[in-house]
């Protein structure tokens, strides 16, 4: 007995160092993703088994939005917590000096003084991984990532090294899944809380799926088109249920934060490939809408919620959920606040060019903002940049595909939100 309880104390310190330990976080990010993409989130014909487990275990936010239908500037609130205009990451790529062609400026000294900036806007602004350094958090960055070397960022690891958006970095989901489980193979071993950036070029183009899953839904798709598109996403689900099985497998599903969303949506156009017009780069929600998911068992009940979220609500909330005190206000919430979740009724956002057109000065880029208050959405355009475009007011709750415009007849509506809108942010 006496020899029993010795033990139990010799054991004590450890114990309650484990229960002590931040936990992990795992971000998945998908690429260029329409929220209605998953079986969970209704789709007929796309199988995503792993996301629907993972949906059906997470607080999931089925009305989850980015401020900004664009890659560069999405992630980049994403990992900063902050609107693209206070981050000032607005658009994809540096302005085109006139006269110049899109690919000889991807190679030119204009375009690498352009990056340059933009990442010094990314570091100024703070990011997550830099946060957590004050965990001893070792964070890695794989697949898509524009700014630069991933040190730029904050990790302490990763697969970026200067690429427009990756370079090596966009092996990891297509071609591998190895050096994510070689890092917390290595955090493991140095007993550090670690995070990790899963954000692969997938479904993204190039849509070139394994045949295996092409079978699987040519003969259900409108076209050749959509049916590689469909298997793109059968593709980055496998992958997320591999990722999902080496964290459960190996003891750490308790205390592993996972998040997941899309960095912006995508409309397969049926007879090019290419994107339709309401889906990236657009002001509409099939650019702009993505489920959110959180899940910590133990710590978050899961429950499909209609609640409004949004990706800049990330930061707060990782911040808060490992313990570590803000040393700014952010404009998101914390998502496992469920008063905080309920009290908000109104999201934010704004749209911008490809390439900026200042690199220092947000509003010069700006092409659309857009409120949604409740089911109100209200889009306005920027005149400069969309001198042709209209004030677009629709009502998600019956037409989720913004087809009928109401604004002419709801000048009071377009009025009260407009003044929203200018409250938020006035260019």
């Amino acid at each position: 007995m006496i020899r029993r309880l010795f033990l139990s104390l010799l054991a004590l310190p450890c114990l309650l160092a484990a229960a002590d330990a931040p936990p992990n976080i795992v971000m998945i990010i998908s690429d260029d993703h329409l929220y209605s993409d998953y079986g969970f989130m209704g789709h007929k014909t796309i199988q995503t088994p792993n996301l629907d487990r993972l949906a059906a275990e997470s607080l999931t936010f089925t009305r989850g939005y980015v401020p900004c239908s664009l890659c560069c500037p999405s992630l980049a609130s994403l990992i900063t917590g902050l609107y693209p205009h206070q981050h000032k990451v607005t658009s994809n790529d540096p302005p085109i000096p006139a006269g110049m062609k899109p690919r000889e400026f991807q190679t030119s000294p204009q375009f690498d003084a352009g990056r340059e900036v933009i990442s010094k806007h990314l570091e100024e602004a703070g990011t997550l991984p830099t946060m957590l350094k004050q965990k001893g958090y070792l964070s890695l960055q794989t697949g898509k990532w524009w700014q630069k070397s991933y040190e730029r960022g904050g990790f302490t690891h990763g697969m970026t090294h200067g690429g427009r958006h990756g370079d090596a970095g966009l092996d990891i989901g297509r071609k591998t899944m190895q050096p994510i489980y070689d890092f917390i193979s290595e955090a493991k071993k140095q007993q550090k809380p670690f995070f990790v950036w899963y954000a692969p070029m997938m479904p993204h183009d190039p849509h070139t799926p394994p045949q295996r899953l092409l079978e699987k839904y040519k003969d259900k798709a409108p076209s050749e088109h959509v049916a590689k598109y469909w298997a793109m996403v059968d593709w980055f689900d496998e992958t997320c249920g591999e990722l999902l099985k080496h964290i459960d497998d190996n003891g750490m599903k308790e205390n592993t934060i996972f998040v997941y969303l899309s960095d912006n949506g995508w409309i397969t156009n049926p007879k090019t490939g290419r994107y339709a017009e309401k889906s990236k780069q657009s002001q509409y929600d099939g650019g702009l809408r993505t489920p959110i998911m959180v899940r910590w068992p133990g710590h978050v009940q899961p429950k499909m919620s209609e609640d409004l979220a949004q990706s800049i609500d990330l930061v707060p909330t990782l911040l808060k959920a490992v313990g570590i005190a803000p040393t700014k206000t952010f404009p998101g919430i914390d998502l496992l606040d469920t008063s905080a979740v309920s009290a908000r009724k109104t999201l934010y956002g704004e749209c911008f060019t490809h390439n900026f057109v200042d690199l220092n000065v947000p509003a010069s880029s700006l092409r659309w903002r857009w409120i949604i208050n409740g089911y109100d959405k209200l889009i306005v355009p920027d005149k400069t940049n969309q001198p042709n475009d209209v004030v677009e007011l629709y009502d998600l709750n019956v037409d989720p595909s913004e087809v009928k415009n109401l604004a002419a007849e709801n000048a009071d509506k377009v009025k009260a939100l407009s003044a929203k809108l200018n409250a938020w942010w006035k260019p």
